[in-house]
């Protein structure tokens, strides 16, 4: 059985979800409902308003509305197929239905991460280099780095998935809620240590590299603020720092956690902890953490009603 082609051997899945408790499956399918819920009108409302206000065009917020694009997708590939098994009696994915879901979830985490990046560059250009501003993030300059947000999530996730289809699958029992990369490993018939290194590696450059650039971002973010004279000043400036930091450390806590250790380094509840946060909580609180404290987001969700109600 091993040694035959895997899709002759396994033509579906099932997953394991995230309890087999019967009398949670409906309080956790309202939950998740409702965070679900949340998570799409919140960030469609923030993509509508930021394009219906003129003063939200710009680059801060042109980033914002793709964040809240990416945070919708990633989202909306995971969620309603979980809460279709809290309701169903068997939680079955087909075979292309589950490696479509690994693809384009990493697709969008891999953009997430990035995005994240592309954000607090422009944070320290914005605060660092204020004259130059308009000329260092043009409009031809923030769709380049849109486009390579894009571009990377793409790539990336080609060559997970594309490693992911060569293993030969003996089992069907994922002991996850979704298709991820590492409860798939676990079912292979064959080794896994190649793909297991190489995704290690994939993930550690992602995660790394745009933390790395987050955080030197930041460095001279706070430097420059420590210059500036007056308190509030000071105060305004580091108010929205943090809630970017705290979002970025949420974010790259629970990946890395996931990613960034051995596959037995950690129990599957914990496991399920983080992936949940990740997948499902963090594209819920962004447009909060990013948005609503925002005095400009306030005031345009105020115009915005205005014009509707009259």
């Amino acid at each position: 059985m091993a040694t035959e082609n895997h899709s002759t051997v396994v033509t579906e899945f099932i997953l394991r979800g995230l309890t087999n408790r019967p009398e949670l499956q409906l309080p956790l399918f309202l939950l998740f409902l409702g965070i679900y819920s949340v998570t799409t009108m919140g960030n469609l409302g923030m993509i509508a308003l930021i394009r219906l206000n003129a003063q939200l065009h710009t680059p801060m917020y042109y980033f914002l509305s793709n964040l809240s694009l990416v945070d919708l997708c990633y989202s909306s590939v995971i969620t309603p197929k979980m809460l279709v098994h809290f309701v169903s009696e068997r939680n079955v994915i087909s075979y292309a239905g589950c490696m479509s879901q690994l693809y384009f979830f990493l697709v969008f985490v891999i953009a997430e991460c990035y995005m994240l990046t592309v954000m607090a560059y422009d944070r320290y250009v914005a605060i660092c280099r204020p004259l130059l501003y308009n000329i260092i993030m043009s409009r031809h300059v923030c769709s380049l780095l849109v486009a390579v947000v894009y571009v990377m999530g793409l790539i990336g996730s080609t060559i997970e998935t594309g490693l992911m289809l060569k293993l030969p699958y003996c089992e069907v029992l994922v002991s996850h809620y979704f298709c991820d990369i590492l409860p798939l490993m676990k079912l292979s018939c064959s080794s896994t240590y190649v793909v297991e290194v190489a995704v290690f590696f994939l993930a550690g450059f992602n995660i790394i590299v745009t933390s790395f650039t987050v955080l030197c971002s930041y460095a001279f973010i706070f430097s420059s603020i420590l210059r500036i004279s007056t308190t509030e000043g000071r105060s305004r400036a580091f108010s929205t720092c943090s809630s970017h930091l705290a979002a970025v450390g949420m974010f790259y806590g629970s990946t890395a956690f996931m990613y960034l250790k051995p596959s037995t380094a950690s129990s599957l509840a914990q496991e399920s902890v983080a992936s949940v946060f990740y997948t499902t909580v963090i594209p819920m609180l962004n447009p909060l953490i990013y948005s609503l404290r925002n005095k400009e987001v306030k005031a345009a969700i105020q115009r915005t009603l205005h014009r509707k109600m009259f």
